[in-house]
């Protein structure tokens, strides 16, 4: 088995879905996982299962648009564990609309939360990263919509698209100091963020929510089967074990061959 033995490694978002999988799968394989969350409470239960099953958690509240709490979230896991070898830039929300009927406040939220907390998460940990010159693996949560369009999602595409540009200057600039950035781009995975959007998709386009799914979601993939978080955590794993600069500047696919590139 890949293994993170003493590897500390902050996932935000981490307490429910994408990122709470990726965090004991990360404590499974012998990393020190800190539990970012803006649900402080929800951290501390994903933590406390983590420590029951043996392993290494901190919970820490963090919501990524705010600069202060994203300095002293990586402060305290630093001053806890020592340092920060991996993080999962994870966290992430779904509003779905038409373009024209968007807020800027809507759009603001989430490029917000997407790139400015994938920008201020990064900062913090590569300034750790670079001053101890041991390398890294910074992984941002893509999406298949970090290559492609769905209409009724323009920030969120938007957002994703960037991730990619951030992923490649950071593959540049850290290189020299061994660290490497990638992004994973999941297809739909059936968490409450998704479920949320079933409904809603369709209203907004007339169809019913079986259609959503089997017509809008899962048409283009080769088995008609939702990605797993699990699909998503082992390729997190690979990906943050992964020891040269051989695999960075990538965004690697999870889609059930949704989207093939």
């Amino acid at each position: 088995m890949t293994r993170l033995d003493g590897k500390v490694c902050v996932v935000t978002g981490a307490a429910s879905g994408i990122g709470k999988r990726i965090a004991e799968v990360y404590a499974q394989a012998g990393g020190l996982v800190a539990i970012a969350d803006l649900r402080l409470e929800a951290a501390e239960t994903v933590a406390r299962q983590i420590r029951d099953d043996g392993g290494d958690a901190l919970a820490v509240a963090m919501d990524v648009t705010d600069e202060a709490q994203v300095v002293d979230g990586i402060a305290r896991v630093i001053d806890h564990y020592g340092q920060v070898d991996v993080l999962v830039s994870n966290a992430g929300i779904q509003i779905v609309n038409k373009l024209t009927d968007f807020s800027l406040a809507d759009w603001k939220k989430m490029l917000a939360i997407h790139l400015d907390g994938a920008f201020l998460t990064t900062r913090e940990c590569l300034k750790d990263m670079e001053q101890r010159g041991e390398g890294g693996a910074i992984l941002y949560m893509g999406s298949v919509h970090s290559h492609l369009a769905s209409r009724l999602k323009a920030p969120y595409v938007t957002a994703k698209h960037g991730l990619l540009g951030l992923a490649r200057t950071v593959a540049k600039e850290a290189a020299g100091y061994g660290v490497r950035a990638n992004v994973i781009c999941p297809g739909f995975v059936r968490t409450p963020l998704v479920d949320k959007q079933i409904p809603e998709q369709a209203r907004e386009l007339g169809i019913g929510e079986d259609e959503v799914v089997r017509n809008v979601m899962l048409k283009d993939t080769v088995d008609g089967e939702f990605t797993t978080v699990d699909d998503v955590a082992n390729v997190a794993l690979t990906l943050a074990a992964f020891e040269t600069n051989a695999l960075t500047g990538q965004s690697i696919v999870v889609s059930h061959g949704w989207f093939m590139q």
